[in-house]
């Protein structure tokens, strides 16, 4: 019988090490309250993508 190794990742907003597992409703942040903090972050237009400003224009 294989086993697997469970994935283990940090949580992007506090770095806590998790399992990645589907268990865990927030993934991939370990809980509710990081997940509302990097909402509120994108909320607040504090994150954001780059993007090329040539492409954004149209001929």
């Amino acid at each position: 019988m294989t086993h697997r190794k469970a994935a283990l990742i940090n949580c992007p907003t506090c770095g806590k090490e998790q399992v990645w597992s589907a268990d865990n409703p927030w993934r991939p942040f370990c809980s509710e309250r990081c997940r509302l903090i990097d909402f509120g972050a994108w909320a607040n237009e504090e994150h954001s993508i780059p993007v090329d400003p040539e492409l954004d224009e149209f001929d």
